[in-house]
């Protein structure tokens, strides 16, 4: 299939929706073993316990994600992203969808902090990959090897393929913010497998954005990422912007006026 192929257009209202999430929803695409993904403007917390709209936020992580799965592309990760389509949508293969959210930690924060007594912030003795079940109702419980195993979500195959291209993305992305001041603490990310003929190969799918990494800046430890919509914090979508602009991908046409965010009950 000749990905590079410009493809007819067709209005969001138009096409049939294949899945909903928290922050993006999933079309139909325009050719066979493609899908749109739409980046939304919601933000939630606590398996969406807490809830807000917040303008602009879509557009910053749909470029943002953009940028860094174009680079993987290009570094040989393999991954389900094939363009941008417009500010809001991208072009992406169609994948089923490895159950797991795959948690790659460098420095302590969060949920390991509180689990194990570690100071936030402490610098970890080395990576830890860490694997969670994706289920709304259980709250994604936090799952060993053992378990995937047992229950069939992945081969033992499928998990050595996960960790080696998670630690290839970990050290892809730890440099790339490095290099703008920014350090990479934690992030998620979720894979699936992609079928090709009578082949399977895993490959990295989903989105990288600043609701999937934890970024904190370098001098000042400031936080750049969705911890400061968890935390009351305000500035969040400042904070993506920032993000988006030490990238340098940031321009006048594709940020948009914060007005806030907009409480959802």
């Amino acid at each position: 299939m000749d990905f590079l192929k410009p493809s007819r257009y067709v209005p969001m209202n138009r096409r049939r929706r294949i899945y909903e999430g928290k922050a993006k929803i999933l079309y139909e695409g325009p050719e066979p073993g493609t899908l749109i993904q739409h980046f939304k403007d919601d933000a939630t917390a606590f398996n969406n316990k807490k809830h807000a709209v917040i303008d602009g936020k879509g557009v910053l992580n749909n470029r943002i994600s953009e940028y860094i799965f174009t680079q993987l592309n290009q570094l040989g990760v393999p991954t389900h992203f094939v363009r941008r389509l417009n500010m809001r949508e991208q072009l992406i293969r169609e994948v089923e969808i490895i159950p797991l959210e795959v948690v790659v930690r460098n420095v302590a924060a969060g949920s390991l902090s509180t689990r194990l007594g570690i100071p936030e912030g402490q610098q970890l003795p080395r990576s830890i990959i860490e694997f969670y079940y994706k289920n709304d109702e259980l709250n994604d419980p936090m799952v060993s090897e053992e378990h995937i195993t047992a229950f069939g979500w992945a081969s033992p195959q499928d998990l050595d393929d996960i960790m080696a291209l998670a630690i290839r993305v970990n050290d892809f992305l730890s440099g790339l913010f490095l290099g703008v001041g920014i350090r990479l603490v934690d992030f998620k990310i979720e894979f699936g497998r992609l079928f090709e003929g009578d082949m399977m190969r895993i490959v990295l799918a989903d989105e990288i954005s600043p609701d999937s990494c934890r970024l904190w800046d370098n001098a000042s430890g400031d936080k750049l990422d969705k911890d400061r919509f968890r935390r009351d914090m305000g500035g969040m979508l400042e904070a993506y912007q920032e993000v988006a602009r030490r990238l340098g991908i940031l321009n006048d046409n594709s940020s948009s006026q914060p007005s806030g965010p907009v409480p959802v009950n």
